[in-house]
């Protein structure tokens, strides 16, 4: 497997974690924003191609925002994610779910009237690859649409959530969550395109203020909903409970008693693939 070790260590617990504290916090807003961009983009039902689906959540928005008779190939490095999809989904008119490798994709050229790729890029060891491969199976014409998050300062609750995992390792701290943030360069961005033959590409800003009922939840969601809790595990000098109670008690000491609303902020990328569509 070629992608990112820690990507395909979304395994046990973790899927549900994730869907369940993540999906509602940072998720739904992000993956009903890409839907609906992609579904103005298109021209009719169309063939899409769904890259690093995850648990699904984009998956579902994209199935509800497509002009009806749309397809959706939906697609993702981890096996446990994809069931935990298609076990939350259900049937979905048009949707199918495979493994696949991002970078080493097993379809035709220019198969796909659209790609989708929410927050996946910044797992991949070899970005021009993906984005070359991502390219290479969209028909001319057709639609790239990627998102990444801002960075840390624009997404505070992560930052607090860090710092506190921090304090509670003298070296050696967990650092996964770099890694999903850790992408924010725009410049980097456009390159990336540039390089895998697109002309031009549009950027934008997406934010939104997220009501939090329970700092637990993203205590939870930071902390065992990715693969941050296997390098708290492995290290064994701490225990998830004390850091998760750590959390959320700072992040209530950081923004204030819930209910409150949290800011998260994500770039999205959308840019035609030269040449006429068929």
């Amino acid at each position: 497997m070629s992608e990112n070790s820690t990507h395909v260590s979304f395994t046990g617990s973790i899927p549900k974690n994730y869907d369940t504290y993540l999906g509602p916090l940072l998720f739904e807003f992000s993956a009903a924003d890409m839907a609906r961009r992609v579904a103005e983009a298109v021209d009719g039902p169309a063939s899409v191609l769904e890259v690093a689906c995850g648990t699904g959540i984009s998956t579902r928005h994209l199935a509800g925002a497509l002009p009806e008779g749309s397809r959706i190939r939906a697609t993702d490095l981890n096996p446990a994610m994809l069931e935990h999809a298609a076990s939350v989904n259900g049937d979905l008119p048009g949707v199918t779910y495979a493994q696949a490798d991002a970078l080493d994709l097993p379809l035709d050229d220019a198969a796909f009237d659209a790609v989708v790729c929410q927050f996946g890029i910044m797992f991949f060891p070899d970005k021009p690859k993906g984005m070359s491969e991502m390219a290479r199976v969209l028909k001319p014409g057709g639609v790239l649409a990627l998102n990444t998050w801002d960075s840390i300062a624009e997404n505070p609750t992560v930052g607090v959530v860090m710092r506190v995992i921090e304090r509670f390792f003298d070296s050696d701290p967990p650092r996964f969550l770099d890694l999903p943030f850790g992408m924010h360069d725009v410049d980097e961005g456009r390159r990336l395109f540039r390089e895998a033959g697109f002309d031009a590409v549009d950027v934008t800003h997406v934010a939104e203020t997220v009501e939090c009922t329970d700092y637990h939840a993203p205590a939870r969601g930071f902390i065992t909903g990715n693969p941050t809790v296997l390098e708290i595990e492995q290290r064994g000098t701490v225990g998830v409970d004390d850091i998760l109670a750590a959390a959320a008690a700072e992040l209530e000491s950081e923004f204030g008693p819930a209910p409150t609303g949290l800011r998260f902020q994500e770039i999205v990328y959308l840019a035609l693939k030269p040449g006429r569509a068929a």
